[in-house]
């Protein structure tokens, strides 16, 4: 096993990067926080131009036939812009989704079109109470009572709620199931480990957005730190800052490698028992590295950083939404100690 990305990921990872810093400054995401719409569409365009959002496909069905490891550095940088489209959901988790057990017809009305941008995909999963960018997709992808449906944006039932994220947007879905919306898996067993492996990208996938969440309010702290003057020096000259930012630091690298190693076990289909096991302990770490960092965050910009007008409730808030999403901490804390501990 190797923690070394390749030159052509690393690549990929920089020309995301400059995309993402011309194209998704902070007003843009400020602008979906205001409209409420999850969506950012030129930026999520120029995405599709640079071929993201048909990196999970295989090439049959109009994509790249990458995997979670080249896809893992582009997630981070989209936590670090904090882009407001669903990456995870359509790009990690739908479109791989539904290309492994949706209809001839499913795939043929959506699969080519995601790849080039032009469909997203929303998926929630059983007992999963609001789904995000619901709304806004082309298609959501339930899971109900075993069985997954793939149904159509304009007849699903939803129900806005307020999001903690307003670039966010999350919704309540009251779908009863329609056999019409049915995916065709061949058989239970099949599906459910669709729906597994499903699961577990999401999760994975949120804790790469987090690592890059992370990164950024740590990023803001620091240089509020040299920016920021009292006495006649800047606040980051005293032991008391230093000391919160380096634990800080120290939080979000000890959560990296096991983010990148969940997706090396992922891309290399580990046994589920390991896999499983590999995201749970990416979430955990990634979703605490995100809320210490975030408090830090908070703390060390003082009571600027509580305003609404400042930069940092954006990826504050977000990162609050996404340490709850596809399992909080409890949960993949009881996920890593079933697989680790003697039945």
């Amino acid at each position: 096993m190797r923690f070394a990305f390749t030159e052509d990921q690393l690549l990929l990872r920089d020309t995301v990067r400059g995309l993402l810093a011309r194209e998704c400054p902070p007003d843009v995401v400020r602008s979906a926080w205001e409209a409420r719409s999850g969506r950012a569409p030129s930026v999520w365009a120029k995405l599709a131009e640079a071929g993201v959002t048909a990196m999970t496909l295989s090439e049959a069905s109009g994509g790249l036939g990458m995997d979670e490891l080249d896809l893992a550095l582009v997630l981070e940088e989209a936590g670090y812009a904090g882009l407001p489209d669903p990456l995870v959901e359509t790009v990690a988790v739908g479109a791989p989704l539904l290309e492994a057990v949706g209809t001839a017809a499913q795939k043929e009305r959506w699969l080519d079109a995601a790849a080039a941008g032009d469909a997203l995909i929303a998926v929630g999963f059983e007992g999963q109470p609001f789904v995000p960018h619901a709304a806004v997709a082309a298609v959501a992808l339930l899971h109900r009572g075993g069985d997954l449906y793939a149904v159509p944006r304009e007849e699903l039932p939803l129900e806005p709620q307020v999001s903690v994220d307003r670039s966010r947007p999350i919704a309540r879905v009251d779908y009863a199931p329609d056999a019409r919306h049915r995916v065709d898996a061949g058989d239970r067993a099949a599906l459910d480990a669709a729906v597994g492996v499903a699961f577990d990208r999401a999760a994975w996938a949120t804790s790469c957005v987090l690592l890059g969440l992370t990164r950024r309010m740590l990023d803001l702290a620091v240089q509020y730190a040299k920016d920021r003057e009292q006495f006649g020096k800047p606040i980051g000259a005293q032991q008391a800052i230093k000391h919160h930012l380096a634990t800080a630091l120290i939080r979000q690298e000890l959560a990296r490698p096991l983010v990148y190693r969940a997706a090396w076990s992922l891309a290399h289909r580990d046994s589920v028992r390991d896999h499983g096991a590999h995201v749970s302990m990416a979430k955990v770490h990634a979703a605490n590295a995100a809320r210490h960092v975030a408090k830090t965050a908070l703390q060390v910009h003082g009571a600027i950083g509580y305003t609404i007008e400042h930069d940092l409730h954006l990826f504050q808030k977000r990162a609050w939404a996404l340490a709850a999403m596809y399992g909080d901490v409890g949960f993949h804390r009881a996920r890593v100690g079933a697989a680790t501990l003697p039945d």
